[in-house]
């Protein structure tokens, strides 16, 4: 299934992903750090969400409260939840 998060407090606008029987992939960032979104988008590629979300929720960039990582486990968590209902 296709998702499409907003995400809040980040250079990255916006983030597009898919979540196929909890597995991730296709992650796309939109705006922020094009080398850094890269890359964590081709690691969490083919990995199970639930194991994921736990690694990178809570991180911060700098002196911001969240960060690209910590709005991917967000955008993953809110998939989750409603694939679950």
């Amino acid at each position: 299934m296709d998702y499409k998060f907003k995400t809040s407090g980040t250079c990255a606008r916006e983030i597009k992903f898919q979540l196929e029987d909890g597995i991730v992939k296709n992650v796309s960032f939109f705006g922020g750090c094009n080398g850094n979104l890269k890359g964590i988008s081709a690691l969490v590629e083919g990995k199970k969400a639930e194991e994921i979300i736990p690694l990178i929720k809570g991180l911060k960039c700098g002196f911001k409260s969240t960060s690209c990582p910590d709005q991917l486990a967000k955008a993953l968590e809110e998939a989750l939840n409603e694939q679950s209902k």
